[in-house]
C-alpha cells in the first residue's frame, strides 16, 4: 500500500499519482493542503525521506518569498512553520513502508513500485 501526498492542482502530483495508478498500485490520497501533516507525521516523513526539513520547503512559494527568504530557523521550526503553511511542503510524497521519496520528476515513484 502506497501512501501520497498530493495536491491535485500540481502537475507533477497528478503525473505522480498517474503512475501509480498504471502500476495497479494501492493507494491512500492524502490531500496534504486539506489535511495537513501534525508535527509527528512530517517529523516522521522527513526521516523516511532521509531529508532536512528547509530541503522539502517550497522556496517559490509566495508565501515563502515573502515571511521566510532568507531567515534562518532550525530545523524544529521549519517542521512548524510547514505544519502551519502546508503550501511550502514540497510534493508529491510516496510513501511505502519504511520509505519515501519524492515525486521530482514523477519516474522516482518507481523505485517504490
Amino acid at each position: 500500500m502506497l501512501t501520497i501526498y498530493h495536491n491535485a492542482r500540481c502537475s507533477k502530483s497528478r503525473q505522480t499519482l498517474a503512475l501509480i495508478a498504471k502500476n495497479d498500485s494501492e493507494v491512500e490520497i492524502v490531500n496534504y493542503l486539506d489535511t495537513p501533516p501534525t508535527i509527528a507525521a512530517l517529523k516522521e516523513l522527513l526521516k523516511k525521506l532521509d531529508m532536512k526539513p528547509f530541503d522539502l520547503i517550497r522556496k517559490g512559494e509566495k508565501i515563502f518569498k515573502e515571511n521566510f527568504k532568507g531567515k534562518e530557523h532550525t530545523d524544529a521550526e521549519w517542521v512548524k512553520i510547514m505544519t502551519e503553511n502546508p503550501k511550502l511542503i514540497e510534493r508529491p510524497i510516496v510513501v511505502k513502508g519504511d520509505k519515501a521519496i519524492l515525486g521530482r520528476p514523477p519516474e522516482n515513484v518507481k523505485n517504490l513500485l
